[in-house]
């Protein structure tokens, strides 16, 4: 059995200001301490054998998750592109609004339209990618909006747009 994937969807290359500082400062921040890995792994190189030496193979691996990031981070900065104007109509859900939706039983929910690379920084964020996001998307004011979700059909009334 074969143990190939098909490659994965493409993200959305939107982002928001805040998310994008916090990108920049993360690739900082793993940049600093990726020197200190590598510190630490070429003292624990230098004790000897590296085979049995659990410090040496921890930081190995430490140090390949880094990289790992860091490729990432490298590749995908420069393809994002912040959103950082509110649009013309703010009676309609575009990228970066902030949604209260109020669902069959009568419970609301708030949500923010946000980048594939921001949603798990809050709560209440969810990515533009998403099947809600994307069933949001252009819909008014007190419109009701059926999403497809694994487990069913679930049906929202939009009661509020924010940006």
């Amino acid at each position: 059995m074969s143990r190939y994937r098909p490659p994965a969807a493409k993200k959305s290359p939107y982002i928001t200001p805040a998310g994008m500082r916090s990108l920049e400062a993360e690739q900082k921040a793993i940049w600093l301490k990726r020197r200190e890995v590598v510190a630490a792994l070429s003292a624990a190189a230098a004790e000897g054998d590296r085979s049995e030496n659990a410090e040496y193979i921890y930081r190995k691996k430490e140090l390949r998750e880094l990289d790992r990031r860091i490729r990432y981070l490298q590749k995908r900065l420069p393809d994002l592109k912040v959103v950082d104007q509110k649009p013309a109509s703010s009676d309609r859900v575009y990228f970066g609004a902030t949604v209260t939706l109020e669902d069959e039983n009568e419970q609301t929910v708030v949500y923010r339209i946000v980048g594939p690379d921001e949603f798990d920084q809050e709560p209440h964020y969810i990515s533009v990618d998403s099947p809600l996001a994307r069933s949001l998307l252009k819909r008014e004011l007190g419109e009701e909006v059926e999403v497809e979700v694994p487990s069913g059909r679930l049906v929202y009334c939009i009661l509020d747009i924010a940006y």
